[in-house]
């Protein structure tokens, strides 16, 4: 912990010195209007040198048609402005004598372009996935689907996106995503993420980064690669917002209700919202097993039904302020609580051949308890120069609490008996707790010749807390089960620094090439066992991008980098967690890392045709391994180290416009994954061929109302030692908008033909583990959204100001 302080306060030091050295400068001013007076809030002011026509900086006009440019080096330069619907507008010629040199242009009337201004009144929809060297986004905002979706659902629609049989997330065929919300990590992984993405509504998301090969200025933690969600970000100037309701149902009732209100005035801006939501949970899931020793078999047969509640309230609070025009502040803070009630009821019958040994096991199970995350971040960001060159600094505090209370009814039978011969009341109080510091800077350097370089420090301390105590009832009185019982402490530092650099090689090629280290000292300690295990270890990531274009119409990248997966601070902890009678889950203390080489190529045909070409070798891959103990027809679930993990993939991305008012995008991600792993003193492996096709429809029907249809095919899949069974589905939407775009009104139905199951098996040798799960896909939603405004005349303008943000996750 000292030596984490210590880098922390160095590090913020270091930053605030180097923004210290900054000299104050002049700059350029002004106001851009049209030609009845109004101020214009969209399009670019070009700073262009004379007579060389050499653009030496710029500034986007702002929501309230003002610029700001940072004044040049002395020499002689005019004014360009450029905005969609408009002629071109260039001032005269001015001379900059020095340092320090001001001009107010005052207010600059550009001149609507009758031909220009037609074009843009053609109504189309904006494409909803665009490439981009290093990632794909997948647009969000305002399409129909969204309106009273999850941030899980919308990501389970993106190209190469899949949730496995555990509800963990995978990108082209592989575990290990990592997810980021504005470009900050969630510190969350496995039951955390699904639960903090479940509990997020999509009305708020903006739209999905897929980095599947990242850079070295990214964490290099995350095998299969980053998702960055991008919330929606005010832009309006004065004071505004909405307010939503919508209704769930899925064979159980659910609802969801919210606002947020902006406030944006010259140099400050500042956001709050808050969201409340009740969301069923349901779930039917069978299992079938085939335990074989010595000549003889026995089936376990199990059928469950799961139904719980989970109330969802959060809240989100930020401001930003421009304390001069280099130097801003920013400070954000998110909360989001969650209390569930769960039910589990299971029928089980272990048949074995002498009949009058078969059993018929009931099992009354009920998980209630809480979850809350906090985090607190502050951010500075210090503009150097005119050309963009950046210095960023940000602190991150975030404390997670997850607290399950569980309680086991079983009652045991023999099979035909109408009497129990055994009952049990056992439970388990499991509170975790998480504390996460992070800080880190960013140094952002470009240069005339469009070359980049970007350099950073980073450090995290991440401490998981994790007691479990197991009894067994009698009455009131708990007897304690210490062999099922412990205590699990696990703490993590993380020190990394960064260098990429960027280049245009000449006009047909560009190279972005860079490394990062990080250094990890982690210590697991179970206090119940009072044993340690500590590591120590440290680690290079380069990263190579070359791109190339072909020509106007075809480009092609080239990148390859490595990256690192630490195992989860659950699936350390050793002890047993239980789940039935016969099935339960233990951790593994010795889990290696794993790490992966990548190696991508994509091409991109009239920016509008993508199609990416993936392989990666992964040594020491961690899975989940069912090991079926004939003796006591048990099966236990543990992580493991898999020996080798080979993925080869290639995601097609092709949109179709089927007619002026219907977009067609289409999505295919096939591969071919191979696992291999030795258990009982034998070479298992798992070898499949994958597909999955996604396929979404937006059409502009009539009176503005809005329909989108999305379908998908996901062909058989493997993972670790799973096959995963084909399965599909068909959802479909409606919206429509009311009150010049002030009231949305949206109707939804999802998974309509019920058919989004999630079969599979994990067999070995003669042993067979099967099962079928449905998780309550389909239901219908109805949903209102109203936006209001006071300031700024009512309309809908959106303008990316993210800031660069924390990375990293704990786990």
């Amino acid at each position: 912990m000292k030596n984490i302080f210590s880098f922390l306060i160095t590090l913020l030091i270091c930053t605030l010195a180097l923004a210290a050295q900054a000299q104050t400068s002049g700059s350029l001013s002004g106001l851009v209007k049209d030609e009845t007076g109004q101020p214009l809030s969209y399009g670019t002011v070009a700073l262009v040198k004379s007579p060389s026509a050499e653009v030496v900086g710029g500034a986007g006009v702002e929501v309230d048609g003002t610029f700001k440019i940072s004044a040049p080096a002395s020499g002689t330069y005019f004014l360009k402005i450029t905005v969609i619907g408009f002629a071109p507008f260039q001032t005269g010629p001015f001379t900059v004598t020095g340092a320090g040199f001001n001009k107010n242009f005052g207010a600059l009337v550009v001149k609507a372009d009758a031909k220009q201004l037609n074009e843009v009144k053609v109504e189309a929809m904006r494409p909803t996935i665009i490439n981009h060297p290093d990632k794909m986004v997948v647009s969000v905002e305002g399409t129909a689907m969204a309106a009273g979706s999850t941030a899980l659902e919308v990501l389970t629609k993106s190209p190469g996106v899949w949730v496995d049989q555990d509800g963990n997330l995978q990108l082209n065929g592989k575990a290990g995503v990592k997810v980021m919300i504005d470009g900050k990590l969630t510190y969350l992984s496995g039951k955390q993420l699904q639960t903090m993405l479940q509990s997020m509504p999509a009305d708020n998301v903006k739209d999905l980064e897929i980095i599947s090969n990242p850079s070295s200025k990214f964490d290099a933690e995350g095998n299969s690669g980053i998702i960055n969600i991008n919330l929606k970000r005010n832009v309006q100037t004065g004071f505004n917002g909405s307010v939503y309701s919508g209704y769930q149902y899925n064979g159980e009732d659910g609802y969801n209700l919210g606002g947020n209100v902006n406030y944006k005035e010259k140099s400050w801006s500042s956001f709050a919202s808050a969201d409340m939501a009740r969301r069923v949970n349901l779930r039917t899931n069978t299992m079938y097993r085939e335990f074989h020793q010595n000549g003889t078999k026995t089936i376990f047969d199990q059928a469950g039904d799961e139904q719980g509640v989970r109330d969802i309230p959060s809240v989100r609070l930020g401001a930003d302020v421009d304390l001069s025009e280099k130097h801003s502040l920013g400070i954000g803070y998110n909360w989001t609580s969650l209390s569930f009630d769960n039910y589990y009821n299971t029928n089980t019958y272990l048949l074995k051949e002498n009949q009058a040994q078969s059993q018929y096991i009931e099992a009354r199970n009920t998980i209630d308890g809480r979850y809350y995350n906090s985090t607190l971040n502050g951010h500075y960001q210090y503009k150097v120069d005119t050309l963009g060159s950046t210095l960023a600094a940000d602190l991150d505090y975030v404390t997670i609490l997850d607290e399950d209370r569980s309680r086991f009814g079983n009652t045991y039978r023999l099979v035909g008996a109408s009497t129990p011969f055994d009952q049990d009341n056992l439970g388990s109080d499991n509170p975790a707790r998480y504390t996460i510091y992070s800080a880190k800077a960013d140094y952002t350097k470009k240069f005339l010749n469009k070359s980049k370089l970007e350099a950073g420090l980073k450090a995290s301390y991440v401490e998981s807390d994790n007691k479990l105590g197991f009894y067994s009832q009698y009455g009131t009185w708990k007897a304690n089960d210490p062999t099922r019982s412990n205590h699990f402490i696990y703490q993590e530092n993380i020190y990394a620094g960064y260098l990429n650099y960027t280049m245009d090689l000449g006009t047909k090629w560009s190279l972005q090439a860079g490394v990062r280290a990080e250094q990890t000292n982690s210590e697991s300690h179970s206090v119940t066992l009072n044993q340690t295990t500590p590591k120590e270890y440290l680690d290079f990531f380069p990263s190579v991008f070359l791109q190339q274009k072909v020509s106007e119409n075809y480009q092609v990248t080239y990148n390859y980098s490595r990256r690192i997966q630490r195992p989860n601070y659950d699936r350390l902890n050793p002890f047993v967690f239980y789940l039935d009678p016969l099935t339960w889950a233990q951790g593994n203390p010795y889990l290696r890392p794993q790490y992966s080489n990548s190696f991508q190529i994509t091409q991109t045909f009239k920016n509008t045709y993508i199609l990416t070409l993936g392989y990666s070798k992964t040594t020491d891959f961690i899975a989940e391994i069912p090991v079926q103990r004939n003796e006591t027809n048990t099966t236990v679930f543990g992580p493991r180290n898999v020996d080798d993990h080979d993925s080869y993939f290639g995601t097609l991305v092709a949109p179709v416009k089927v007619a002026s008012k219907w977009d067609m995008n289409n999505s295919l991600t096939a591969g071919y994954q191979a696992f291999s792993i030795v258990l009982e003193e034998e070479l298992q492996e798992n070898k499949q061929f994958y597909y999955m096709l996604n396929s979404n429809h937006n059409l502009q029907l009539p009176k503005q109302i809005r329909m989108e249809v999305n379908a998908g095919y996901q062909g058989p899949n493997a993972y670790g030692l799973y096959k995963i069974d084909p399965t599909w589905w068909v959802d479909a939407a409606v919206k429509r908008s009311f009150l010049k775009d002030q009231l949305e009104a949206s109707v939804s139905v999802t998974d309509i033909f019920r058919t989004r199951r999630v079969i599979g098996a994990a067999n070995l040798g003669e042993n067979i583990n099967r099962f079928d799960q449905y998780f309550g896909a389909q239901s219908v939603r109805l949903n209102l959204r109203y936006r209001f405004n006071k300031g700024e005349k009512f309309e809908m303008k959106r303008r990316n100001t993210n800031l660069e943000e924390l990375n990293r996750t704990g786990g």
